[in-house]
């Protein structure tokens, strides 16, 4: 079975045929519409839960779209960090919540289709339980070394010298895209890296640059600035292309050819948000990925915009990436302590 590429052409395939036509569709929407879109939502707030800690991708990615999303819907939308257990306490959360609008999820594939599948007994089925809205964002994960390595100056560097000694590797949890990333990364090169899981990006980078852990398997968003001030240096990214926000560090597939590992971040509600309610976010919520300061905001932060041309398109996609990577869960034999 090859595992290298399970998610990132596909991805790119589907994004690069929709992102323009929703990018032009979105722009066509009159300003004539804005008043219909606030309509229903008041002054209430809509509350926007990300699944792991401030600093991480979701995090960044919420933070950027919020106030942009709270001014199309005529209301604030507030941030809320409910970290823990791979994402699902604030999937959990969503879940429970009145599926009337004002409770969503910004979440990446970890707490969508890894943990639930992950768990020996899953709290809930995304596929049923939570409602896909749409697709806001892709980014690759990052290789990086801490001062334990400073001799290591390239990915294939890093692999000889596990081939010698095992190196630890860190990432943001069990069962998360990074841990993932690190057993194909194994997998593929035959390196020999010990994962150290951690609760979330923030410790785990910690860690990594004060020297207790060798190197480290990363969203790229909390990277990028850390690679760019010389706190960490930065190897190897997984997409297949290089990131614009890191252009001169090489992919991993320019040394392991088929290499292609990306994660993604979508808006979920409620499972029983109804039609209409959902439509109404994801009008919004197209506005606000077509401005071009957001795309530029989320493009310095790492995570490329990318999107789908309806709702109907995103759940597609979201249940074909939960048999994708079922797959590759089987395969590295990897289960979460429930």
């Amino acid at each position: 079975m090859n595992i290298l590429n399970i998610t990132g052409r596909a991805v790119r395939l589907v994004v690069r045929r929709v992102a323009l036509a929703t990018a032009i569709a979105a722009l066509a929407t009159s300003a004539a519409t804005v008043p219909a879109l606030a309509e229903g939502f008041g002054d209430r707030p809509i509350t926007l839960l990300v699944g792991f800690p401030a600093g991480g991708s979701n995090d960044m990615a919420a933070r950027i779209i919020a106030p942009h999303l709270g001014r199309e819907l005529g209301t604030t939308v507030v941030v809320e960090i409910k970290a823990g257990a791979s994402g699902t306490i604030a999937a959990m959360a969503t879940v429970k919540a009145p599926p009337d609008g004002h409770t969503l999820f910004a979440s990446s594939m970890s707490a969508i289709v890894v943990a639930p599948q992950a768990f020996k007994n899953p709290p809930f089925d995304p596929r049923k339980d939570l409602k896909a809205i749409n697709l806001v964002g892709l980014t690759p994960q990052v290789v990086s070394v801490g001062p334990t390595l400073p001799q290591v100056k390239s990915l294939t560097e890093l692999i000889a010298l596990s081939k010698t000694r095992s190196l630890t590797m860190a990432s943001s949890g069990i069962g998360g895209l990074p841990h993932l990333a690190i057993e194909l990364l194994i997998d593929a090169s035959g390196g020999k890296f010990t994962h150290v899981p951690y609760k979330g990006a923030t410790p785990a980078i910690a860690d990594t640059m004060a020297g207790h852990v060798d190197s480290l398997m990363l969203d790229a968003p909390p990277i990028v600035p850390l690679a760019k001030q010389g706190r960490l240096h930065a190897l190897a990214v997984t997409s297949a292309e290089r990131l614009a926000a890191l252009p001169d560090v090489p992919t991993v597939a320019e040394t392991i050819p088929g290499f292609d590992v990306s994660t993604w971040i979508g808006i979920f509600a409620p499972g029983q948000t109804p039609p209409d309610v959902i439509a109404h976010i994801n009008t919004a919520l197209m506005r606000v990925m077509a401005r071009p300061d957001v795309r530029e905001q989320l493009a310095n932060a790492a995570v490329p915009v990318a999107t789908m041309a309806s709702t109907k398109a995103f759940e597609t996609f979201v249940d074909a990436e939960y048999r994708r990577w079922g797959d590759v869960l089987r395969h590295a034999k990897i289960d979460l302590a429930d």
